[in-house]
């Protein structure tokens, strides 16, 4: 099922219409920053979704950043894409008519699921991702852990002593922790790399794990990266999805 929402341009609506500007950083450049629709605040494109429009006006999530056309762009929470959806931002933004599927945010989470777990697979065989208890320990102890990866149903032991030596190298080289991502089974990402089960994985500093972080960030708004019920959830610092959360300092993404 889908909703098809149509809007007049009228003062009202030309007068909540949201251009994209530019500003300046500190090193004097221009970045794009894009007008999220939701919020009407300014925001880095890298922290948000940009949401193009179909032929027929189906809107869609463009995941994968290649998508031609026209869009909108809100920032990667699933509460900004609620707003955006009830407040009637994103047909306001695209000035006619709209066709949104029932499941247009849930489509997003899974969109930017797949996604993250497709890029491990490319860091599998662009040789940059290591696997198995072992071997991510041992990058560990090198300080070349760029991302985390562990299985929602893995055992905490393996979990834990892994954890320890990131934490005991990050301080030791005064380095943030690397983000984890611990909301895929193990069968999941077993099967990015052509396996029947992945339990402990990382990537390799570097700039696919910058890749990496930045993707699992946005699915950390739409998503808890870590399940409730690890009992050592609480020794990890992640980004979740809880309000707030998504822009810790102490989390570094592999550089």
């Amino acid at each position: 099922m889908s909703t098809q929402i149509d809007i007049t341009e009228n003062s009202e609506n030309k007068a909540q219409q949201l251009p994209e500007v530019s500003s300046k950083n500190s090193h004097g450049h221009k970045p794009r920053e894009r007008r999220d629709i939701a919020s009407g605040e300014l925001r880095n494109p890298a922290d948000m979704l940009r949401l193009v429009f179909g032929p027929d006006g189906q809107v869609v999530a463009d995941i994968y950043q290649k998508l031609p056309g026209r869009g909108v762009w809100v920032d990667a929470r699933r509460q900004s894409v609620e707003k955006a959806v009830k407040s009637g931002a994103i047909a306001r933004a695209a000035k006619r008519k709209i066709i949104l599927s029932d499941d247009f945010v849930d489509a997003i989470e899974l969109g930017l699921a797949k996604r993250v777990l497709g890029m491990i697979g490319m860091a599998k065989r662009a040789g940059q991702l290591e696997s198995g208890f072992e071997n991510v320990r041992s990058c560990a102890r090198s300080g070349k852990v760029g991302v985390r990866i562990e299985a929602s149903d893995g055992k905490p032991d393996g979990r834990s002593k892994i954890r320890v030596v990131v934490k005991a190298i990050a301080k030791e080289l005064d380095m943030k922790m690397p983000p984890i991502v611990g909301c895929f089974t193990g069968s999941e990402l077993g099967k990015t790399i052509g396996r029947d089960n992945l339990v402990h994985a990382c990537i390799h500093k570097g700039k696919m794990a910058n890749a990496i972080a930045r993707e699992i960030d946005k699915l950390a708004g739409f998503r808890k990266l870590l399940p409730d019920g690890w009992p050592d959830r609480e020794h990890e610092r992640v980004k979740t999805a809880d309000i707030g959360a998504k822009n810790d300092p102490n989390i570094g993404y592999g550089i």
